[in-house]
């Protein structure tokens, strides 16, 4: 009798993890605490819910990696791009969702699979050694228990790092005689027209007044224990941003280019940019304004902004711990932990960042889990794919075995086509070599088509193992 796979956290890669295996034809135990045992950012009991921005990022497949990333996933079936898909919202060249609707779609589909089988309540401590087949996918706000598990186990100190959550604004209370909609450079993107962006401006003497209201904003106190723990990058809060020098901001979320204020002659300065946040339209989120200002300031300081000056917020920032293996030292390239086999990781526990890099991480391990408690043969993914290059990344499959056993100073990243294998420099029709820009968007066009082909093409092979 086939034993069943088990998954432990019900987030979006744990979730996808379950409904590839189940897809593949195994029996799979899903295993999700909430809402038994609350987290620290969540706020249902849903699978899949996104606790910071409703942004899947680019869902361009032919120049950006996360757009590969996106259409290779499409092409394996996943039910997380199938549920955002379906609950896609305007956000120019991005693919963004509605949070709720997205979320209860997952819950539903994974609920009434005939494969898979919900268990709520806490896996406390390291899985029974009796379940052989097991995915640990419960994010970056694993609970205690399990986390203190793993590190007894691996021998290893948490890497951990802060991730912060952006405000969101009802609509109804932006005021549009100083606001405007536009995308940057009015591009459309799924489900959108070209102007899916509100937009707020900014005159140099209103940004220079904004940058040092957040330097003197009263902020929360970390503890002790906490002190030390870095931040991700590619989720900055606001006010860190600031922190790095007056310009920062301009050259990153409130870049003004691409956008024309239809209430003034001027050019912005810098522009304040909201996404819609739900379906309705009734809510949209702060691009970029992840923050750990206390609560008063933040509606004070955001108030200042043209156009928000009478802001009613469904929800502030806020800012929560984090945390993730050493993956290189301690996965190996089929996402099972080297000292326990039986164990195997997806999602941002794994140290990828953001929701298709966690679902995708699930996808694949899902895949792998399946083909073990079916005794077949499943490669993995090529490593010119979206999928091969970010499993490549969290396993150290860049590093020198030396190196990979060594590293301490593994970081969670995004998927970007520097993870993926260098690809002949492109040249014109005549054989002359493209420069600057050119040549950089022509790189990146063929490391896309390849992607996708290669990809395409280890799902064929994989259809005819699973068929033999």
């Amino acid at each position: 009798m086939m034993k069943p796979i088990h998954v432990i956290g019900a987030g979006l890669a744990g979730s996808e993890a379950a409904w590839q295996a189940a897809e593949a034809g195994a029996e799979v135990i899903l295993h999700e605490m909430r809402p038994e045992r609350g987290t620290d950012a969540h706020h249902t009991g849903k699978y899949a819910e996104l606790v910071c921005s409703n942004s899947f990022r680019s869902d361009d497949h032919e120049s950006n990696a996360v757009g590969v990333l996106h259409q290779e996933m499409r092409l394996a079936g996943s039910l997380i791009m199938s549920a955002g898909d379906a609950h896609k919202l305007p956000a120019g060249g991005a693919l963004a969702v509605d949070r709720e609707g997205f979320s209860e779609e997952v819950t539903r589909r994974i609920n009434d699979h005939p494969r898979i089988q919900v268990e709520l309540g806490e896996v406390k401590g390291l899985p029974p050694e009796d379940w052989t087949n097991v995915i640990i996918a419960t994010g970056p706000l694993t609970s205690p228990a399990l986390s203190d598990a793993l590190s007894a186990l691996t021998g290893e100190e948490d890497l951990a790092f802060f991730d912060a959550i952006a405000p969101i604004v009802h609509r109804d209370s932006i005021d549009m005689s100083k606001a405007w909609f536009q995308s940057r450079y009015d591009k459309a993107g799924p489900g959108g027209t070209g102007a899916d962006y509100i937009n707020c401006a900014l005159s140099e003497e209103q940004y220079n007044a904004f940058i040092d209201a957040l330097l003197d904003g009263d902020k929360t106190e970390f503890k002790d224990w906490e002190k030390d723990t870095p931040y991700f990058e590619g989720c900055l809060p606001i006010e860190v941003m600031a922190e790095r020098g007056r310009e920062t901001l301009r050259f990153g979320p409130l870049k003004p280019v691409g956008l024309t204020n239809p209430h003034a002659d001027e050019k912005p300065y810098a522009v304040i940019q909201l996404r819609q946040d739900n379906a309705l339209g009734t809510l949209f989120n702060i691009v970029g304004f992840q923050t750990k200002l206390k609560y008063g300031e933040q509606a004070r300081i955001f108030r200042t902004i043209p156009g928000l000056q009478d802001a009613e917020f469904a929800r502030l920032g806020g800012i929560h711990r984090n945390t993730f293996l050493n993956s290189p030292r301690l996965i190996n390239e089929r996402l099972q932990l080297k000292q326990r086999p039986a164990l195997r990781f997806a999602g941002q526990i794994t140290g990828v960042e953001g929701y298709v890099e966690s679902a995708a991480t699930g996808l694949i391990a899902g895949k792998l889990a399946a083909a073990d408690a079916l005794g077949i043969a499943q490669q993995l993914p090529p490593a010119t794919s979206a999928h091969g290059a970010l499993i490549g990344h969290i396993t150290g499959g860049h590093l020198s075995e030396e190196s990979s056993s060594k590293s301490r100073s593994f970081q969670p990243m995004n998927v970007n086509f520097g993870l993926f294998p260098e690809i002949p420099a492109p040249k014109t029709q005549d054989g002359k070599r493209l420069r600057g820009k050119q040549r950089s968007l022509a790189r990146k066009q063929l490391q896309a088509a390849r992607a996708l082909q290669d990809f395409n093409a280890w799902l064929s092979a994989a259809s005819k193992d699973e068929a033999a």
